[in-house]
């Protein structure tokens, strides 16, 4: 999707995010910004997006969810990525397109580097996207799609372990999650990633202003 840039509204998304991959330890793009190669040299990835205030110039997009898988053949910085989108079924027509411009990287802004990297653009769909939280978990289910629970690490104290002052694009504060159900039925793609690296991040996006 290709947008004139003159016409791309004011958004902004705050939220939280939720991610899912195949690292079998904490991911290290996090660290070192995408330079350092995943620990299994390629990343796959699903993501839940959850939108507590979010406007596309008049468009609300408040109270909806956004589901993605990813698939990077190596270092995240080096582009060539493969990416889908599952956008929220209760959006209108207009958050729908606006969901998909900021999710394609075509609204720019915070979400523009996914214009940069992401080398195909498998497709945007509708999709019942639940965005659930249980105590400390929190759950992404879009139909068999992608069926997947994180939960923090945490230390003795039972406080959960973060990285603060990151220059990672999702947010500058990120905690350490592990999954307790990584599942991933779309695309082609069979993924199982139970027990491996997940990231849990709140989320203040916008652009371009």
């Amino acid at each position: 999707m290709a947008l004139d840039a003159a016409t791309i509204p004011d958004w902004t998304i705050k939220g939280e995010l939720i991610l899912n991959c195949n690292c079998t330890v904490f991911c290290p793009c996090v660290v070192s910004l995408g330079k350092h190669p995943p620990t299994e040299g390629y990343c796959q990835a699903w993501v839940g997006v959850r939108i507590d205030e979010g406007a596309y110039g008049g468009e609300s997009l408040s109270g909806l969810n956004v589901g993605l898988i990813m698939d990077i053949p190596g270092n995240m910085g080096r582009g060539n990525w493969k990416a889908a989108a599952y956008i929220d079924d209760r959006a209108s027509e207009a958050a729908y397109d606006a969901l998909v411009a900021i999710f394609s990287g075509a609204a720019r802004g915070t979400t523009g580097l996914f214009g940069m990297l992401v080398g195909e653009f498998l497709g945007a769909e509708r999709a019942p996207v639940a965005f659930e939280n249980e105590g400390n978990a929190r759950r992404l289910m879009v139909g068999k799609k992608i069926q997947g629970e994180v939960v923090p690490v945490t230390n003795s104290a039972g406080k959960e372990t973060m990285i603060h002052n990151t220059d990672y694009w999702m947010g500058s504060d990120i905690t350490v999650a592990t999954a307790t159900k990584g599942r991933v039925r779309a695309y082609g793609r069979v993924w199982d990633f139970d027990g491996r690296s997940a990231e849990i991040c709140q989320i203040d996006w916008h652009g371009p202003r």
